[in-house]
């Protein structure tokens, strides 16, 4: 049988960028299903204690900018350390992910091209033009896409998914649960894989 893994993210954080494609090749190779659960950030965050950016000591935002310049050097990625279009509302994409789900499409790819339009090409992804765009490129209907993301079955189920991660005691995003066990953080990634690895 093959291993599930719920997958916490959401379309605007870099963390989330850095982690994606490292997330997806390594469930890839396990076999593993993916069960896309993006989140309201601010409902994990309350519940973990995390700050928002503007609210945390300046020598942790510091940080967490050379952090980011350190892991998309380490994985290849391009960067901008204060895009543009930064803090933008991840709604619908992250509804665009959960539609894609529920009409048997892998978000995956587009989860990918949302944050990369965010965090290396300057792209304000809460604009449904832009959203529009990145859907059209996947050869997807974008118009019937965007249009099933704004229904009310979608933000209860971005409700339902931020409360499922609170009960789950996921501390921020990405985080990746398997069998019930957490891996918080795109550096954990190895990790995961590596448990993967012990179990198939």
């Amino acid at each position: 049988m093959n291993p599930k893994i719920d997958y916490y993210f959401t379309c605007i954080s870099p963390f989330t960028y850095l982690g994606h494609q490292a997330f997806l090749e390594t469930a890839r190779k396990a076999g593993a299903e993916i069960n896309f659960k993006p989140v309201k950030l601010g409902t994990v965050f309350a519940n973990s204690g995390a700050k928002p950016i503007p609210e945390r000591p300046v020598c942790r935002q510091e940080y967490r900018l050379l952090e980011i310049e350190r892991w998309a050097r380490k994985r290849g990625l391009a960067v901008n350390l204060k895009p543009a279009h930064f803090p933008a509302s991840p709604v619908l994409a992250d509804g665009c992910a959960m539609a894609l789900q529920h009409a048997g499409h892998s978000p995956g790819e587009f989860v990918q091209r949302v944050l990369t339009a965010c965090w290396a090409e300057e792209k304000n992804v809460a604009d449904e033009a832009v959203i529009g765009d990145i859907l059209n490129s996947l050869g997807l209907d974008s118009d019937g896409i965007i249009a099933a993301a704004q229904r009310a079955e979608i933000a209860d189920e971005y409700d339902r998914n931020s409360e499922d991660a609170v009960r789950e005691g996921v501390v921020g995003v990405p985080a990746y649960v398997l069998n019930g066990e957490q891996f918080w953080g795109q550096d954990r990634v190895e990790l995961l894989a590596e448990t993967l690895s012990a179990i198939s």
